[in-house]
């Protein structure tokens, strides 16, 4: 079947999902996600939101979600070696090879992150990153080159029971200029209306199939296919990445987070609406002239501020909405919804007081930090480990980086759910250390805990490089032994020195001593009878 009758027959699938991701947008960010009937270059007038509540929580939460799954200080993920391929106690015999390895792992680390660093990936994550949050679906296809986007109105895909990738097919539209040469020479019959509607442009279809343990694709348009857009890569280095941010067993798309507070979001939207139309009505300032009075309307609006006019004032009034008790009831409700909807989406909310402390605030982040638990899980599956082996793929084969043998060496992801983990130890080995001390005392940690492995503890649990930083036993050892044989030395050298010179003071103050050379001139000592 050809990929736009394909792309056809899976739309009718699609549309709940849309149909809920463009109401999901319409509240939070309405650039996001466009029907595709209603889709048009520069010509569309987006709706803005009356409040910004929920376009803030989103641009939130992917920026945490970025940071957590791509950190730009640190690795987000190891190389490590796979011991159960090596022989049982080479590196207890000798250290120096797994010494020799991890450095050889840093470097091509460092490599990798610095190509990361280098390109645009992280740009394209963060976008897919707020489309995962209000749509709940998106696509990204690594090419040679960079990153691509495609949002959930330019793709449909089909799963198999078990939620896996069966097909994709993806629609783009494209200046005719640039595809001319692939255009078939006589219309089909089928597509003359395309022709006839789009005279500039046309949709080029890319039909992505799996097929064993590989995936393959092509280009077409107007059903024809083009030669040269035949790919396919193996499995596990797929370059389509369909992402889903929450996934209910038996559909093929995703759900977003927006959706899953849509009630909140509207009832605050409704809020916001009353609120604003209501305070721009009761600032609105008017005056009203009793037809009895002798004060003329005209002479009112022609008064100057501070004028003087004739005229009763109780024949002049002020127009009032009175609605303030109305008002304060919408405000305060509308305030509940902003704090529901700021903890949904990770949105710091300290509490302001004089006394606010650090401990405070670190204790917030933290609380916060531990409800991303549930939302790295499916991304480290589905996005992280498909990316990290098609980047470790490309590196490869432009010799960027040597070739690892996969038998060997096994990529570890580090980052994510992973990292939360690190930080739940690095808590929880704190408070044991704080704990030891202040019911046993200091002197317990020093005698019952081994400050060499609570450092490279402590080291790992924050994702740092101990290699190089951190100084064994032995190291620690012998520069001790160094520094008391220094010290020993430099005490003996001190002893001898103030021996030197109490003995010379002791000859200086009694010249008979013997050894001592007679005064200059004096007359030497007769010698002795035997």
């Amino acid at each position: 079947m050809a990929a736009k009758k394909r792309y056809d027959v899976l739309q009718s699938d699609r549309q709940q999902f849309l149909d809920k991701a463009w109401e999901a947008s319409q509240l939070t960010l309405p650039y996001l996600i466009r029907r595709d009937d209603d889709y048009t270059k520069g010509a569309k007038v987006l709706k803005t939101p009356w409040q910004s509540v929920g376009a803030k929580g989103v641009v939130t939460l992917a920026s945490k979600l970025m940071l957590a799954l791509l950190p730009p200080q640190t690795t987000f993920f190891k190389l490590q070696v796979d011991e159960t391929g090596i022989p049982p106690g080479l590196f207890q015999k000798n250290p120096s090879v797994k010494t020799e390895m991890d450095t050889s792992f840093a470097k091509i680390e460092r490599t990798i992150m610095e190509s990361i660093a280098a390109s645009d990936d992280r740009v394209v994550v963060h976008q897919a990153l707020k489309h995962l949050v209000v749509a709940g679906n998106a696509l990204v296809f690594m090419n040679k080159e960079q990153l691509k986007l495609y949002p959930l109105n330019r793709y449909v895909v089909e799963r198999d029971g078990n939620g896996n990738v069966v097909e994709i097919i993806t629609r783009e539209t494209v200046s005719k200029k640039l595809v001319e040469k692939f255009l078939p020479d006589q219309k089909p019959q089928q597509s003359a209306n395309d022709y006839e509607t789009n005279p500039g442009e046309c949709d080029v279809y890319t039909h992505i199939k799996r097929d064993n343990n590989r995936v393959t694709w092509h280009q077409e348009i107007y059903g024809k296919i083009i030669p040269s857009s035949y790919g396919k890569a193996p499995l596990n280095k797929n370059p389509w990445l369909p992402l889903r941010f929450n996934y209910v067993d038996g559909e093929a798309y995703g759900r977003g987070r927006v959706e899953e507070f849509m009630g909140d979001l509207k009832s605050l939207e409704s809020l916001s609406q009353a609120l604003v139309e209501g305070s721009a009505a009761a600032a609105k300032v008017v005056f009203v002239v009793s037809p009895s009075s002798t004060t003329k309307p005209a002479t009112l609006a022609a008064a100057g501020n501070g004028a003087i006019v004739q005229g009763r004032p109780d024949d002049i009034g002020v127009v009032q909405v009175g609605k303030t008790a109305d008002f304060r009831t919408a405000f305060e409700q509308s305030q509940v919804f902003q704090k529901r909807l700021s903890e949904a989406f990770l949105v710091m909310n300290v509490r302001d007081s004089e006394r606010t402390t650090a401990e405070e605030v670190r204790m917030t982040q933290q609380e916060l930090e531990a409800q991303l638990g549930g939302l790295f899980s499916l991304l480290t599956v589905e996005f992280l480990v498909p990316y990290l082996s098609r980047k470790l793929d490309m590196l490869q084969k432009s010799r960027a980086i040597p070739k690892l043998p996969t038998d060997l060496v096994k990529p570890t992801i580090v980052a994510g759910i992973n990292a939360l983990g690190r930080g739940a130890d690095r808590e929880s080995l704190t408070e044991f250390l704080q704990t030891i001390s202040q019911t046993m005392g200091p002197e317990a940690l020093q005698t019952y805990i081994n400050p060499d492995e609570v450092i490279r503890r402590l080291a790992g649990s924050m994702g740092i490089d101990q290699l190089g930083l951190v100084k064994g036993m032995d190291q620690v050892k012998g520069e001790q032994q160094g520094q008391m044989q220094q010290q020993a030395s430099m005490d003996q050298d001190l002893a001898l020195t103030k021996q030197a010179s109490q003995f010379q003071a002791n000859n200086t103050n009694d010249p008979s001593q013997a050894g001592t050379p007679p005064e200059e001139g004096a007359a030497p000592l007769p010698p002795q009878a035997g």
